[in-house]
């Protein structure tokens, strides 16, 4: 006599159902996928900060961005870093604790739009977090695109600028023009071999109509962002530390 197969299938498909449901009898949601960790961040960090930033036209929308609070949280204020030519927010990457558990928020981006107006951005979206004041850090371009930035409108006040191997011009950016105009503490910075970049710091400081103003060259050829990694970074977080302090 042939035994009927259909109690064996019936038994086969609720173990099926059991195990696709982890035996809750509820369907599991597939895990949401880890934030894009853009090369440089760990899952961790990428995860809780990695976002896009909406610039508008001229900055570029859904940009590569990283915001980060303070090690001791509702920080106050915050340093937007801005990157050279074709670099990204992976620059600073390495550099963001040093400001972090100095008290401060970070937000970094990537863009080759216009600086001014990721700044802008950066900063509306910093405001959302609780920050009153921004610091600007930029290299190469971005110092340029930071030192014109500090002249112009922001939604939130402009403590002090880090300028890291500036031109004196770049196309969208007079940053010559800029420093006779800002009087925003700003901190200009090159390296000696980095030809015309050292000439150009010199020339920027010279002209530059700051409250408080200071010129470094430090040794060695490295260029923009380098520069932190290369000696600046204690005199920078120093000089933020007088003028755009963590405290706000």
């Amino acid at each position: 006599m042939k035994r009927s197969t259909l109690p064996v299938a019936l038994a086969a498909t609720a173990l099926l159902l059991t195990a696709c449901s982890g035996g809750s009898g509820k369907t599991g949601a597939a895990p949401a996928p880890s934030a894009d960790t853009y090369g440089c961040l760990t899952a961790a960090e990428a995860e809780k900060g990695a976002f896009a930033l909406d610039a508008g036209t001229s900055g570029g929308t859904g940009l590569d961005a990283y915001y980060r609070d303070s090690d001791a949280g509702h920080a106050k204020v915050a340093v937007v870093f801005s990157h050279q030519r074709d670099g990204s927010l992976c620059e600073w990457a390495l550099d963001f604790p040093a400001f972090t558990e100095a008290g401060y928020a970070v937000l970094a981006y990537t863009s080759e739009g216009d600086v001014t107006e990721v700044i802008k951005a950066g900063s509306a979206y910093l405001k959302t977090k609780g920050v009153g004041a921004v610091a600007l850090v930029g290299a190469s371009k971005g110092g340029a695109g930071s030192l014109v930035a500090a002249k112009l409108d922001n939604p939130l006040p402009i403590e002090a600028v880090v300028s890291l191997s500036s031109p004196e011009t770049y196309p969208q950016y007079n940053a010559a023009l800029a420093v006779t105009r800002v009087k925003t503490p700003t901190y200009f910075a090159a390296e000696q071999n980095d030809s015309p970049f050292n000439d150009n710091a010199k020339a920027l400081y010279d002209a530059s109509v700051a409250e408080d103003k200071q010129l470094k060259i430090y040794p060695g050829g490295n260029h923009g962002s380098a520069l932190l990694k290369d000696g600046a970074l204690p005199d920078v977080l120093g000089y933020l530390a007088k003028h755009a302090p963590a405290a706000g």
